[in-house]
């Protein structure tokens, strides 16, 4: 769901997107995966202290009840984490201390199932390697007969990071992002190649939007297993569907045996 952010604008970034959620419920979806610091903004580096939360917080407690509420699967994108607070509410952290750049998935019963907190932290005139605590963990799950994985953005850049997840037989990667302009071709292509390498979908689900001068490339794409573009979008914010078959990942496995023949 490619959302238009806007910076430091929290409450009502979280408002938008709760309800974008419930209308694709509406429309049939299965899994709605929100972009990268959607609640936040990417750019809005001043900001991040102040929105940060545990994982058990308010904000994402309130994408669980509406994942509960519409019968939907939700990935809230990534939101900026208190580690902390989190480590406070029992949950499992990287540091005692610090924020990280977390995406969460919840069941359609509002339960949490897989947590991935950003590996590769962006530097390159971000403030995101100096403000944010990398993750250490690259979990996947199985939901509704899709194993599922996720990394974040930057990550697209790290062929390695989604090779450990095919060792866990992954079908589906999802990638939500805050790719800026103007590296719009390393978008599509990055994302492209993850999918072709590991035979795997990839959505790459980016944001929509301007803060001081940065200006989102939108363009959320779905690949299928040979890197054939299933759906896609321009810059501006709207719903982007696709259908995800783990049948189709095992016959193009099968077909083209690329992962086996690794040395």
């Amino acid at each position: 769901m490619q959302l238009g952010v806007e910076g430091g604008a929290v409450a009502d970034n979280v408002e938008s997107a709760a309800d974008r959620v419930r209308a694709a419920a509406a429309d049939g979806a299965d899994l709605v995966v929100l972009p990268e610091l959607f609640d936040v903004g990417y750019f809005a580096f001043d900001s991040y202290a102040r929105a940060a939360e545990s994982l058990d917080g308010d904000r994402l407690s309130r994408f669980a009840a509406v994942a509960s509420e519409a019968g939907v699967n939700v990935l809230a994108g990534t939101v900026v984490e208190d580690l902390a607070a989190s480590a406070a509410d029992g949950i499992e952290v990287p540091a005692e201390a610090g924020l990280a750049n977390a995406a969460v998935l919840f069941d359609r019963a509002g339960e949490r199932r897989l947590v991935y907190r950003k590996h590769h932290l962006f530097g390159y005139g971000s403030e995101e390697t100096d403000r944010m605590v990398p993750g250490e963990r690259v979990p996947v799950v199985d939901l509704e007969g899709v194993r599922i994985g996720v990394t974040t953005c930057y990550d697209l850049r790290f062929p390695e990071q989604f090779r450990e997840m095919v060792a866990t037989g992954v079908d589906c990667v999802l990638v939500p992002s805050a790719w800026p302009y103007p590296r719009v071709e390393h978008w599509r292509t990055l994302g492209r190649a993850r999918a072709i390498e590991n035979l795997a979908y990839v959505a790459a689900v980016n944001g929509s939007g301007a803060f001081d001068g940065d200006a989102l490339c939108g363009r959320t794409t779905v690949y299928d297993p040979w890197g054939t573009t299933l759906a896609s979008a321009g810059e501006e914010p709207t719903t982007v569907s696709a259908e995800i078959d783990p049948k189709r990942v095992a016959a193009v496995r099968d077909e083209f045996p690329a992962l086996r023949d690794r040395r």
